[in-house]
């Protein structure tokens, strides 16, 4: 695959992700949305359809769309797709993408949105849209959450391959909804740095009514913890694959 090739692919596959995500945000919290309050199971089940969707798209290129799961593969050692090694330039180009890609992604849910978030509503709710942010605010017990919800959706990555499985994108979709309704309430599991940091960017420049601060006091905590997470899961599961 070409450069221009692996850039398109995580970009699109990210944009359709953070799209579908912060769009489920967006229609469970905002003013006179018809799915305004249906909760923390519809988010949950919205993002891992949205995983879903985006990995689909993002096929060719095994379907990234997070930072931490490409810089996982590389430090466990492995391709970062097929016929595409884990070289400098690649992991660049991934990540790139997938910070663009995200970027757009929100600007895209906001579009669609565009009338609800020009409603009255507490400037914390139009920025969950977006953004994760912590139930308690403890930004070392925060970085511990995210870093362990990430080991586990890292971990899986890198067993998939070695165990029976024909169910691709569907199977990391119901991994994801796992994870958030077991993990998600302390943090709202970002797992993912460009999930948070690229609709975080796009939160601070968009023209939103009554919007507040995008918090950038906690924006390091879901960067650093899922990778992390994915350092630690690629440095201990392949050394456990060979045991099974």
């Amino acid at each position: 695959m070409t450069l221009a090739q692996i850039f398109l692919s995580e970009f699109l596959g990210t944009l359709i992700l953070i799209l579908f995500g912060a769009g489920v945000c967006a229609a469970v919290n905002l003013p006179k949305s018809k799915a305004q309050g249906s909760g923390w199971i519809v988010i949950a089940f919205g993002w891992g359809m949205a995983v879903f969707m985006g990995v689909y798209a993002a096929y060719a290129t095994g379907g990234h769309l997070n930072p931490a799961v490409t810089i996982g593969l590389a430090v466990a050692g492995n391709d970062l797709a097929t016929d595409v090694p884990a070289t400098t330039t690649n992991i660049c180009v991934y990540i790139l993408a997938q910070m663009l890609g995200a970027i757009a992604g929100a600007v895209c849910a906001w579009l669609a949105y565009k009338k609800h978030f020009d409603e009255k509503a507490p400037a914390d709710a139009k920025l969950g849209c977006f953004s994760t942010g912590p139930g308690i605010r403890s930004y070392g017990w925060n970085v511990v959450t995210e870093a362990i919800a990430t080991f586990t959706l890292v971990a899986w990555v890198l067993y998939n391959g070695k165990s029976p499985s024909e169910l691709g994108p569907l199977a990391v979709a119901f991994v994801i909804v796992a994870i958030g309704l077991s993990l998600g309430g302390p943090t709202g599991y970002a797992i993912n740095p460009a999930r948070d940091l690229g609709p975080r960017i796009a939160y601070a420049i968009l023209p939103i009514p009554g919007k507040g601060s995008a918090d950038w006091a906690y924006s390091w905590v879901p960067v650093v913890g899922p990778l992390i997470g994915a350092v630690a899961a690629a440095l201990l599961i392949p050394n456990l694959a060979g045991l099974f």
